[in-house]
């Protein structure tokens, strides 16, 4: 919740309780009344022990602190689909696959890796002769890399750091971010 809207919030419900003690002061409601204003604000004061548990990977383990090292495996994961994409995944109907966004999540508090995900679109067009009409089919696809559970951030980045990351086996498995788009994609 942004803080304005929480502040807003605060002070209508600290606004509300200073009426309803007024109003019965004097009166046994008063002590409910103030047990429940006195529970609202622990409720309205207290903050969570970790209001964000996971981030995006560019900003573990700090704000775009991960950004040169996301971006630069994300650069060498586009390169290496382009590269293999007309030999492998892109043949059939949707021949002209892209490669759009990859995103990771970390945990904040422990630099484990929580998911990867790639998207791709594709579309395939074809000319009705009877009308002369653009027939499309377009699709996106949300891959999954096949990440091993508690993988550690910077096992991650270690595993990938080569020239091929598309085909380096993940931390704590022998799985490959291309065999994840190969189940996804096919």
């Amino acid at each position: 919740m942004p803080a304005t809207v929480s502040l807003s919030s605060n002070l209508r419900f600290f606004a509300y309780c200073k009426i309803v003690l007024v109003r019965f002061a004097g009166s046994a409601l008063v002590w409910a009344a103030t047990f429940l204003c006195a529970a609202g604000a622990l409720t309205f004061c207290a903050t969570p022990a970790n209001a964000v548990e996971y981030v995006d990977a560019v900003h573990y383990p700090g704000n775009e602190q991960g950004w040169d090292v996301f971006y630069d495996l994300a650069r060498r994961l586009h390169r290496d689909f382009d590269d293999i994409c007309g030999d492998t995944i892109c043949e059939g109907e949707f021949s002209n696959m892209q490669a759009l966004r990859y995103r990771c999540s970390v945990r904040q508090s422990d630099g484990t890796m929580g998911e990867c995900v790639w998207v791709f679109a594709g579309s395939n067009a074809e000319i009705d002769a009877a009308n002369g009409k653009v027939v499309t089919d377009a699709r996106t696809w949300a891959c999954r890399s096949p990440l091993a559970a508690q993988t550690p951030v910077a096992s991650f980045y270690s595993a990938l750091a080569g020239d091929r990351p598309l085909h380096a086996p993940l931390p704590g498995s022998s799985m490959t971010i291309y065999d994840g788009l190969t189940d996804c994609l096919n």
